[in-house]
């Protein structure tokens, strides 16, 4: 049990003189400047407060000056415990946060308005509990690391609700509990993280008091003395330690404490035993340079006192999963006390305490690792160590510290206490499709603390944001706008395209079916299996791979040519998937296809339609000349009767050379105009392609110009890429694939 020492009197009502006389508690160790500014924090808290009551029942003038009190035993700096004295003193508009700025300095004004921002948080959401509870309590930690722009608030945060445990014992059984709890969730973790372990110790402590009394008062009454006489115990080992090291030439950085109640509780619990099987009631550190010292330490320690067997584990010569570091043993020390001694390097060391073995992460088995969370945990804790090392911080590194200080996510609580996590720069829009899409898709308007809010406010860590709802309607169009700032997260804006895609269904539907055909009818191709092509494209229907087609999502080119992409930027395959072969290719030449069936037969293109790759063929047995390959769709094979029909066979595109190519008839109809040959040449001959042949002819009457061009192309996307480019020429009229 941790024994308090105060300088405040046991009455709840403080006069002026009980506050003078705590005030000169504070001088010794502190400037005239600083005491004249804590008398004016005083006055001011005085003036303010008056008789105001806390929920304890203490007044708020003695809970300020006791929280100031804890922070002042932890040599904290005389502007925060300014900031504790005044934290209740939250300006509630301008001319008050002036006033603070005349009597005070910008950090502790700062301080003071953070304290107002935590304060919801802090109290009134702290033992509430939710389906997903340790998710609300790690976000419910990180929104008070995050409001935070002054480190210092933190551990102002830590003091109050240190104090607020300590005199628990005044309320009810079921406030009592609430309390323990929320400090037990999220307070003492907190603690932990930033390495204060004297409030993390005691907050634990306390909360076991309240939660498990029995087994508390049991473990209290089986430690063999007092807290202070462990330590004193401690501190006897330590300096026999450092006499035995120097003795021998090395040199250790050795600390120590005596286990706390509540983890002596934690871990019979998690062995299964009783405290007699607990040996590291008291533990000392031991830190080396080299790991050579390592096990000349614990040379000279078992050579000191006798081994416990089955207590000792070398984690340097087996590191753990987490690349823990360090060996633990334990000893039967003076007057027959078990003692665990853990002796490392001072890089293991560091490596526990701020890597990814952090001693804090491991009690608390963290799930994923947060690199920028974790990132500002280190950043605290070096800036708590650099205290704790020297009186004064330098202004340029506590700047520095503040700037790689910013928070990148904001933490907001709904009207019932629930933290949501957002990013920075996130609005009540994206607050509200993160608690769920139907209150984003109906949200009208917001309200900020009680305060009508515009929904392109950004949030702030600590805030209480409740959405305006409609029955009806939805998202408006201009939430998707970037500079308009109504949404920051790509969830909230991947909803909203999804609402207004819903909405539209039916017009790109209409859209897509309309870009098809007239693709279809350009290229001069068949009509695709649509069903095949929209599972090739991960529709459940063909109505929705239309949609994507009258969306913009689809182009009708690929569809239309029966091209499917595999995966972005790859190649694509054609839509009809390619019988088992049956035959050997039937020559090298250009026509590269297969007749099923037969072998090493002559094959050839048809001059009438000119297939190419993707366009559904068949093949005309010939006399004398082989097979002449034919699209299906051609006028000649339509037009065959009776037994011609039998000379007609089945054939398939083969896997193509690299380079081959195909010729193909390409129709254009524009109005007449000087330059019009010439442009359309410059794009075949941007395209690389060969022109075997152009006819034009003019009509003056009509001053419109009918050309045809004959084109070698290498496959299907090409010659969709030219029709596309050829009409978006000035006065083209029409582009398509001659049939």
């Amino acid at each position: 049990m941790v024994s308090i020492t105060t300088n405040l009197p046991s009455n709840d009502s403080l006069d002026e003189q009980d506050v003078r006389l705590w005030l000169d508690g504070l001088a010794a160790d502190r400037s005239a400047d600083e005491m004249d500014m804590l008398r004016r924090a005083c006055d001011l808290a005085m003036d303010v407060h008056q008789e105001a009551l806390e929920a304890t029942g203490e007044t708020t003038l003695r809970h300020a000056l006791a929280v100031a009190e804890i922070l002042d035993a932890m040599g904290l700096d005389s502007e925060t415990l300014v900031a504790a004295i005044l934290h209740d003193v939250i300006p509630r508009d301008e001319v008050g946060a002036n006033h603070l700025e005349e009597l005070f300095s910008p950090d502790v004004v700062h301080m003071v308005q953070d304290m107002g921002r935590i304060g919801y948080a802090s109290r009134g959401h702290s033992g509430s509990c939710h389906k997903d509870e340790l998710e609300h309590a790690e976000n419910l930690r990180r929104m008070l690391l995050s409001i935070a722009d002054d480190i210092r608030v933190v551990l102002i945060v830590l003091a109050e609700r240190l104090h607020v445990m300590r005199i628990l014992k005044n309320l009810s059984e079921q406030v009592r509990i609430e309390e323990a709890l929320g400090t037990q969730k999220i307070y003492a973790p907190l603690a932990n993280r930033l390495g204060i372990w004297q409030i993390k110790w005691e907050m634990e402590d306390l909360c076991l008091r309240y939660l498990e009394p029995k087994e508390y008062k049991e473990i209290a009454g089986n430690l063999d003395g007092r807290r202070a006489e462990r330590e004193a115990f401690i501190a006897g080992i330590i300096d026999r330690l450092q006499e035995k090291f120097n003795a021998v030439g090395i040199d250790a950085e050795i600390s120590g404490r005596p286990k706390h109640i509540y983890s002596i509780w934690k871990k019979m619990k998690r062995k299964s035993v009783g405290i007699d099987q607990i040996f590291d009631l008291r533990a000392v550190r031991i830190l080396v340079g080299t790991v050579a010292e390592c096990y000349s330490v614990l040379g000279i320690i078992h050579g000191q006192w006798r081994h416990i067997p089955g207590e000792f584990d070398d984690y340097i010569a087996t590191p753990k999963t987490n690349m823990y570091s360090s060996i633990h043993t334990a000893v039967i020390g003076p007057e027959d006390k078990t003692l665990e001694i853990q002796i490392r390097t001072h890089e293991m060391h560091d490596h526990a305490e701020l890597g990814v073995a952090a001693h804090w992460q491991y009690k608390e088995g963290a799930g994923k690792s947060d690199v920028a969370f974790d990132r500002r945990i280190i950043l605290m804790r070096n800036w708590l160590e650099l205290q704790d090392e020297t009186e004064t911080v330098s202004e340029d590194f506590v700047d520095n510290l503040k700037s790689e200080f910013e928070a990148q996510q904001v933490y907001v609580l709904t009207p019932h206490g629930k933290v949501i996590e957002l990013p920075k720069g996130a609005t009540a829009v994206d607050f509200a499709y993160a608690i769920h899409s139907g209150v984003g898709d109906r949200c009208k308007g917001s309200k900020i603390n009680g305060r009508i809010a515009p929904l392109t406010q950004p949030l702030e860590s600590g805030q209480t944001v409740s959405i305006i709802t409609s029955k009806e309607g939805g998202p408006s169009r201009d939430w998707l706008s970037p500079h308009l700032g109504y949404i920051a997260t790509s969830k909230a804006r991947n909803r909203v395209r999804h609402w207004f895609k819903q909405q539209d269904y039916d017009t790109h539907l209409h859209t897509g079916r309309s870009s098809l055909e007239r693709e279809v009818h350009r290229l001069g191709v068949s009509k695709p299996n649509l069903e095949q092509v929209a599972k090739r494209y991960n529709f459940q229907k063909s109505d929705d791979l239309l949609a994507a087609i009258g969306r913009g999502e689809v182009s009708p080119i690929q569809v239309a040519g029966m091209g499917v992409p595999a995966e972005p930027g790859k190649e694509t395959e054609a839509v009809h998937e390619r019988p088992k072969r049956r035959s050997h290719r039937a020559n090298k030449g250009r026509s590269e296809v297969i007749v099923e069936g037969v072998d090493d037969l002559l094959t050839h293109m048809a001059r009438c339609c000119k297939p190419v790759p993707c366009d559904d063929v068949v093949g005309f047995i010939t006399r004398g000349r082989g097979v002449t390959v034919h699209r299906r769709n051609c006028a000649m094979i339509r037009n065959l009767k009776g037994e011609e029909q039998d000379r007609l066979a089945q054939v398939t595109w083969a896997d193509r050379s690299a380079g081959t190519t195909y010729p193909v008839d390409i129709q254009v109809i524009a109005g007449d105009r000087k330059g019009l040959l010439r442009d359309l040449s410059s794009i075949l001959t941007n395209e690389e392609v060969d022109v075997i042949g152009v006819n034009t002819q003019s009509s003056r009457k009509i001053d419109r110009a009918t050309m045809r061009f004959t084109v070698e192309i290498t496959d299907m996307r090409q010659l969709s890429r030219i029709l596309e480019k050829m009409a978006q020429l000035p006065d083209v009229i029409d582009v398509r694939r001659q049939a």
